[in-house]
């Protein structure tokens, strides 16, 4: 049988999800069980090993499906996106509640009371997804019994109207192979929040976005425009200005905004190639 990219399919020699079956060879097949991320971020590894480089990460309130736990490990794949990785088991709920409420700020405290001079026991990143069982004033009171300032939250199904905005608000969030969250990022994560926070489906990784997402237009034409997607070997940025593009990058380890030319100049210079896909939403 022809491989499937296993970055969104779960399958092993041993075990495979149900959906799977007669594509992929496996000793057995799982329906796999529901749970929610209950850690405000959870490293998502490709073998169930601590000291693995993250793939990506899972945020809290994030819907999982769980095919195997062993030794500490859950083996689980994403509802949001479908990527599959091995995570800490102790960070999901099987009880948690669905969430109604998402985070919209880069990050929010929460407290053990409506108060804002309490001792903020913890944070959640944007992205984050909860169930608000109660409010206060300005306050909101989730399901595990933290408060949270409630203009930091929206309704799940509420929609920007411009991806490049929602960039911008990570402006200096610092590179983090893996990472996505406010805490730490990469290229590809920047892009899957400025979209999906405006209704445009987004997978993961940008090897996959340079393929799905938006429609190719013409490099060589040099009709950029604000919005557009720019995509080289293993990166990607969105353009905020014709002649800029805004990019979570190595170099500058942080978030940055470039101008195209110094861009161009520096993948020639340093990494030897050229930009390759323009990609239009």
């Amino acid at each position: 049988m022809s491989a499937l990219d296993r970055r969104l399919n779960a399958y092993r020699p041993d075990l495979a999800a149900r959906s799977l079956e007669g594509r992929v060879d496996a000793a057995r097949f799982v329906d796999g069980e529901p749970a929610h991320v209950v850690a405000p971020v959870l490293p998502v590894r490709p073998a169930p090993e601590a000291d693995r480089p993250r793939d990506t990460e899972f945020l809290f309130g994030e819907a999982v499906t769980v095919y195997d736990t062993a030794d500490g490990w859950s083996w689980v794949q994403s509802d949001r996106d479908g990527y599959v990785g091995y995570v800490d088991a102790a960070a999901l709920s099987y009880s948690q509640p669905a969430p109604t409420h998402k985070v919209t700020a880069t990050r929010t405290h929460l407290y053990p009371a409506p108060e804002l001079k309490r001792f903020a026991v913890s944070a959640l990143p944007y992205g984050s997804s909860v169930h608000v069982v109660d409010t206060n004033g300005r306050w909101s009171q989730i399901a595990d019994g933290q408060w949270l300032y409630s203009a930091h939250l929206a309704p799940l199904d509420h929609r920007e109207s411009d991806p490049v905005n929602v960039a911008e608000r990570f402006l200096e969030t610092p590179y983090l192979w893996g990472g996505r969250s406010s805490e730490g990022m990469d290229c590809s994560a920047l892009i899957q929040f400025a979209l999906t926070a405006c209704g445009i489906p987004c997978p993961r990784d940008s090897d996959m976005q340079e393929n799905q997402v938006g429609h190719r237009v013409d490099l060589e034409a040099g009709d950029f425009r604000r919005g557009d997607l720019a995509f080289w070997p293993g990166h990607v940025g969105i353009l905020c200005a014709p002649d800029r593009i805004l990019h979570c990058n190595a170099t500058d380890m942080a978030t940055r905004v470039w101008t195209l030319t110094d861009l161009r100049a520096h993948i020639r210079r340093v990494e030897g190639t050229e930009m390759r896909t323009l990609r239009r939403l």
